[in-house]
């Protein structure tokens, strides 16, 4: 199943979703926050603890090969390996780029129901 993705542009309201999101019983291993700056990714995702897309969530082969690429092309990488395809990690890193912030979700069983 797809993830599910929700962009914001305020970190407040992604923090408060993700906590709401806990308490309504999502693992919290299966949260994940994302945005173009590394920095900001890691600040909002250590207030809430949530996760990040790390070498954990991809592969080997990918995570080598990001570590040596730019950072839209790792941001893609990071997207696909968590259950994008190619055009929609293209068209995620392309709002990243604007300064957005995605929450991701991997535990999708009634997620959209519980965020507006």
């Amino acid at each position: 199943m797809k993830p599910y993705l929700k962009e914001y542009t305020n970190d407040e309201k992604l923090q408060e979703d993700i906590q709401l999101l806990s308490t309504k019983g999502v693992n919290k291993d299966n949260i994940y926050v994302l945005s173009h700056d590394d920095d900001r990714t890691k600040r909002v995702s250590s207030k809430v603890d949530a996760n990040t897309i790390g070498l954990s969530e991809m592969g080997a082969k990918s995570a080598v090969g990001s570590m040596f690429s730019k950072q839209g092309d790792e941001l893609r990488a990071k997207l696909k390996e968590i259950g994008f395809s190619q055009e929609e990690a293209e068209d995620f890193e392309e709002d990243l780029d604007e300064g957005k912030i995605f929450l991701i979700v991997t535990e999708t069983d009634n997620v959209e129901g519980l965020l507006i």
